[in-house]
């Protein structure tokens, strides 16, 4: 039998065989390879084969998509304003994302698109998240922190953290030196509580003692929970007898992390690159007019990260051959749900939380750093155009 009979044959039955039940494909199956002769399962891929590329069949093989386009494009409108998050971090916020556009009469689909993006699991969230654009090009830094003398006599402590109430914070400095730390540039002081993520941010010229020192006095006002510890590395900036006498007379405790030993100080460290690069990125800010501003934008960012930033924790890591296998917390939660649930924080703290909560707007606060971060470069590119034409 030529190729072309086989053909006819096939076109003629294909029609019936699409809309049969499987018992009359079967039928119909046995019927063409007892014609043709050929073996059962080469029919059933030639059928198969041939509904693929018919352009006169209109239905789509398998079930028809529950998510559809407009369900997608839902999803990055709320991940832009979760500022791109990771899909395990981003589904537990998006009821709060939605509810802050239809607060400012903002949210634009369908009420059917908004069940479909509520109903969504964290599994598929994750999946869909990760087709999104999320270049940065982000890059290695240089380190700038030196040891001094004096931390011999301030203790080291290695942990564990896990059980520590909040108030006990891990600082870090993050130079805004881009490819050189020759010169004056702009630093950033970086306060992470342990037990909830509670993140603070302060920009500083230079990392002299005293600038430090003004930085974590204002990290002090701004905490909502009694300082209990500052566990700051071996850098200088901390590490002086100006910042222990400063820590004593606030009577709060003050330890450090062992040299060359970054993991000490992880959620500082862990924070830098979430926070601090993930704004500002690499870019060397050498220009003393962007501290104010970029205070301004401290001021406004812990606003939104603490408050509708979901972080996940590690539960257990653990080394299998030459890799570790990380388990995180099943549900991401923000800082605040961490402040509002832990036992140790008082019902007059969760209280002014939950005020301050209630008149924030995530859409609102995202605007608003993104203008602050526009300013800042605005400012940076303007002094280096001034400084190239002198």
């Amino acid at each position: 039998m030529t190729m072309e009979t086989k053909k006819e044959i096939f076109d003629e039955h294909k029609a019936r065989y699409w809309q049969s039940n499987r018992k009359e494909k079967g039928e119909i199956l046995s019927h063409i390879c007892a014609v043709t002769g050929m073996h059962r399962k080469a029919a059933v891929r030639k059928f198969s084969k041939l509904q693929r590329r018919d352009p006169l069949r209109f239905d789509q093989r398998g079930r028809r998509a529950y998510y559809t386009p407009d369900v997608t494009a839902a999803l990055k409108e709320v991940w832009e304003v979760g500022d791109q998050a990771c899909g395990e971090d981003l589904h537990p916020m998006i009821p709060d994302y939605v509810r802050a556009y239809r607060s400012l009469g903002e949210w634009s689909h369908r009420d059917e698109t908004t069940v479909k993006l509520l109903a969504m699991s964290e599994r598929t969230v994750k999946r869909r998240v990760t087709e999104f654009d999320r270049t940065r090009g982000l890059r290695k830094g240089l380190s700038t922190a030196k040891p001094s003398d004096i931390r011999y006599i301030i203790p080291v402590f290695k942990g564990p953290w896990t059980n520590l109430p909040p108030g006990h914070g891990q600082l870090d400095t993050v130079g805004h030196c881009g490819a050189s730390v020759a010169g004056d540039y702009v630093f950033t002081v970086n306060y992470t509580d342990a037990a909830t993520y509670w993140v603070i941010p302060r920009a500083q010229w230079n990392k002299g003692q005293e600038a430090t020192l003004q930085s974590m006095k204002v990290i002090k006002e701004k905490l909502p929970i009694p300082w209990l510890e500052g566990h700051p590395d071996s850098g200088g900036e901390f590490i002086n007898w100006v910042a222990k006498n400063w820590f004593d007379q606030e009577r709060i405790r003050l330890s450090r992390s062992e040299p060359n030993r970054k993991n000490d100080n992880m959620y500082a460290e862990e924070r830098n690159g979430h926070v601090v690069r993930r704004y500002l990125g690499w870019q060397r800010l050498d220009n003393p007019a962007v501290v104010p501003v970029m205070n301004e934008l401290y001021d406004c960012l812990p606003l939104y990260l603490n408050h509708f930033k979901a972080v996940r924790r590690i539960v257990s890591k653990e080394k299998v051959g030459s890799r570790y296998v990380r388990r995180f917390e099943k549900k991401a939660k923000t800082p605040f749900q961490r402040m509002i649930e832990h036992p140790a924080v008082t019902e007059d703290v969760k209280e002014k939380l939950r005020q301050e909560h209630a008149v924030l707007n995530p859409l609102l606060l995202k605007r608003q750093i993104d203008t602050l971060i526009t300013k800042i470069f605005r400012i940076q590119k303007r002094a280096r155009g001034n400084q190239r034409f002198r």
